[in-house]
């Protein structure tokens, strides 16, 4: 994907604005290309942000300078772990889906198997989508299947000819354009892909173009090396009659088409953390070794008891001396490049989770931040959740069916840092309550944090009913229990009624304000 992008940028103006020409992309693809190709760069990290040359270059310095100097700069690849850190939450849980009348479709078998052709499962695949989504902002999820000779279905399954999908990355949408229909609905109208094939010494020798639109679908090749326009390869007729395209967003932008990354904020801090850590390893170099200041005529070799002999006729204020900066300049550093990784975790909302160090934050802080991380973690759900549900339409569409499932991705992550949860509540065993419903209820919320989901925590609560005590179904109703003269077991009994429920604890907290105290 990013080889497109450097073959675009380095041609000669001329040549590059021919090339542009020729392929017809859309005026937001020549604002955004480089950016995204900075982007790209940014998650990959390694050899391919090492040649993006994103590395400050000093006033004077040579080409073999500046080389070197990137070839021993190393990058912290925050942009990496930062979208990693969200695939992995939102992930953790399998989406449910119910798909309703393509239950027992075969196809729907070998999707779920093989979703690419490539042998990755559709989960691997949407993982995929929400990587490429993340860095980039938005991306493309074509529903395609093989033109087919088959005569009949069974042949058709025989040969693997099935709706299939495949991903696209920003870099590779040339052009597009969206109607507004008399439903006030969006439509796709036209669309252009473009891939690379017989790539040779770092640049694409050939491309392929394909070309959508409601009625047909082109296809086109471009050789750099002898053609000067696209050459129509074949034209079929479009059987869907929509363009089988899904556009997968992190965040909308104003543009259609166009999407907000999620860490692009995140890119930028970690580039200077990167000029950074060249500057520090600069900095180490000459402390460790100063430069030697001397007249041609003096000699001088380097090392411990290295010998200066100088001339007798020398001039004393010419006598030789060592330039070394200041050590403490590395301290000043080291200083921003933490400060600059704070500030990365607040951009993300991370601070609680990527900390390798003990920070003096309030509770009301740390749940602050993790309902922010929460909520964005939610609005990514939501999307990728909206992206399965038009695959789904589409791949119904090309099996002849109007799909009518469901997909339901998770909403809420619970997160919470455990170790600060647990401490709490030990402090508050360790006070030693008189009263045995806080002991129980203590008891309960540590059960509660030391489980890994609720799908654990449901199942030891079911094992603790089993053993003397029904389980209470929810009651959405339920009022303060009167006092009798046995308040406290009246209270006992009501507590264990609203966590068997599923009550939490600010429900708990609002219907019983003494527990608080």
């Amino acid at each position: 994907m990013a080889l497109i992008s450097d073959f675009l940028t380095n041609q000669d103006p001329k040549e590059f604005n021919s090339i542009f020409s020729i392929l017809g992309v859309h005026n937001e693809y020549l604002n955004h290309y480089k950016r995204w190709q900075y982007l790209i760069k940014s998650y990959l990290g390694g050899y391919e942000y090492r040649m993006g040359q994103y590395l400050s270059k000093y006033v004077y310095e040579t080409d073999s300078e500046y080389l070197k100097r990137l070839s021993t700069t190393p990058l912290e690849n925050h942009v990496k772990a930062v979208t990693h850190i969200y695939n992995s939450y939102l992930f953790r849980t399998d989406p449910k889906r119910e798909y309703g009348n393509l239950e027992n479709f075969p196809e729907l078998e070998m999707l779920m198997e093989d979703a690419d052709f490539e042998g990755r499962t559709f989960d691997s695949f949407m993982r995929e989508v929400n990587i490429m989504s993340t860095v980039y902002g938005h991306c493309l999820v074509m529903v395609e299947k093989p033109k087919s000779n088959a005569l009949t279905r069974a042949e058709e399954l025989n040969q693997q000819l099935r709706p299939y999908l495949n991903l696209y990355t920003p870099l590779n949408i040339l052009d597009w354009s969206f109607k507004r229909q008399d439903s006030g609905v969006y439509e796709l109208v036209y669309l252009k892909l473009i891939e690379v094939e017989n790539a040779s010494n770092g640049q694409p020798e050939s491309y392929y173009i394909r070309e959508y639109t409601k009625d047909t679908v082109s296809l086109y090749s471009y050789n750099s090396a002898v053609a000067s326009e696209n050459e129509l390869i074949e034209q079929v007729p479009n059987e869907l009659g929509i363009i089988p395209a899904v556009w997968v967003y992190a965040n909308r932008s104003p543009v259609k088409g166009i999407g907000v990354s999620d860490v692009g904020d995140v890119a930028d801090m970690a580039n200077s953390i990167y000029n950074d850590l060249s500057e520090l390893e600069q900095l180490i170099r000459l402390t460790n070794h100063p430069s030697l200041v001397k007249t041609p005529e003096v000699e001088a070799s380097a090392g411990a008891g290295a010998m200066v002999i100088m001339p007798n006729e020398t001039d004393p204020g010419l006598k030789p001396y060592l330039l070394q900066p200041n050590a403490s300049s590395i301290d000043g550093i080291l200083n921003s490049i933490a400060t600059k990784v704070r500030m990365i975790d607040r951009m993300a909302h991370m601070g609680a989770i990527r900390s390798i160090e003990t920070r003096q934050t309030s509770g009301i802080s740390q749940i602050a931040e993790f309902q922010l991380l929460d909520t964005r973690l939610s609005e990514k759900a939501r999307n990728l959740e909206l992206a399965e549900e038009m695959i789904f339409r589409l791949f119904g569409k090309w099996l002849g069916i109007a799909w009518d499932g469901q997909i339901k991705y998770p909403r809420a992550f619970h997160l919470k840092d455990k170790s600060l949860d647990i401490d709490t509540l030990k402090k508050a065993a360790d006070s030693n309550p008189a009263n045995p419903v806080v002991k129980e209820y203590i008891d309960y919320k540590i059960l509660e944090a030391l489980s890994k989901d609720d799908d654990e925590l449901n199942g030891i609560m079911e094992k603790y009913h089993s053993n003397g005590a029904e389980p209470n179904e929810p009651n959405d109703q339920m009022t303060l229990p009167t006092n009798n003269g046995n308040g406290n077991d009246n209270l006992l009994t009501h507590l264990k009624e609203m966590i068997a429920s599923g009550a939490t604890d600010e429900e708990i907290i609002a219907m019983h304000p003494e527990l608080e105290r």
